[in-house]
């Protein structure tokens, strides 16, 4: 199947030397890999990389605001790797030419990691309400036997100076490998990109509402409803009044933005 004329490769284009295999949708360009290939990258960075780098688990609705935020746009295409944690962009990567077969669910791709790597990294837990990352550190540790770094879950707000200036003492002291960053989207993207230039880590990964599936605070949709694209009609029947703007409203204006690039009359 030929790929649509604004649904281009960008393989060539896009990180040259990585060997990552890449499309844009929306102008935002993602990986076309599966948890597997996403694994073994983020084992390389974290022997080889000399700055910090970090990874958006990102669906429909990450690639819905970066189109009215210009910011979060540049924020994701510097991303060391954008994965596909939504239907919508797997069919995207399918349309472009790549065999993709699941999504990157992010608490698939967390837990996994750990399952494989078990103890080899020290892990940080940065996210959740408070007592959500040490628990998920526990459980974690029981599963797998990985070794926890350390934990933090932050205030509702933005950190002042003296708690910014106290993170950074923190995981300067504890040496973390990997980071993983549960803060929902855009918040968390925005928090890597920013924190990735001051934190002595390798690795970042937003991986969400993988904090609280993980910790049980949260049930999570059933297996035939995440692999059959339907995860959203279950997460909007928990939690209404917080989802509903992200399924009700950025669904229908991504199917519609996307349209217009595979019609030509619009390119973003």
């Amino acid at each position: 199947m030929a790929a649509p004329a604004e649904l281009t490769l960008l393989t060539d284009q896009v990180a040259p030397g990585d060997g990552v295999p890449r499309f844009a949708i929306l102008g935002v360009k993602v990986a076309a890999l599966q948890i597997p290939q996403v694994i073994d990258w983020m084992e390389q960075v974290i022997r080889n990389s000399s700055f910090c780098q970090y990874i958006c688990v990102t669906g429909m609705h990450g690639v819905t605001e970066a189109q009215f935020d210009a910011r979060l746009k540049t924020i994701l295409n510097e991303a060391g790797l954008v994965v596909a944690d939504g239907t919508p962009l797997v069919w995207a990567g399918r349309a472009n030419g790549f065999p993709m077969k699941r999504r990157v669910y992010g608490p698939e791709l967390m837990e996994e990691f750990c399952r494989e790597t078990a103890g080899q990294y020290r892990h940080y837990f940065y996210g959740g309400a408070p007592g959500v990352p040490e628990r998920l550190a526990e459980v974690l540790q029981n599963r797998h036997g990985i070794q926890v770094a350390g934990c933090w879950s932050p205030p509702f707000r933005q950190l002042t100076e003296q708690e910014e200036a106290e993170l950074k003492q923190k995981v300067e002291a504890c040496k973390p490998d990997i980071l993983w960053v549960g803060l929902s989207t855009p918040k968390q993207e925005r928090w890597m990109r920013t924190h990735a230039d001051q934190l002595d880590v390798p690795l970042m990964v937003g991986v969400g509402a993988a904090f609280d599936f993980h910790t049980g605070r949260v049930q999570q949709a059933p297996l035939w409803m995440r692999e059959n694209g339907l995860e959203w009609l279950f997460r909007l029947l928990q939690e209404p009044h917080r989802l509903w703007k992200r399924y009700l409203v950025f669904g229908p204006q991504f199917v519609g933005m996307v349209l217009l690039e595979i019609l030509g009359l619009k390119k973003y």
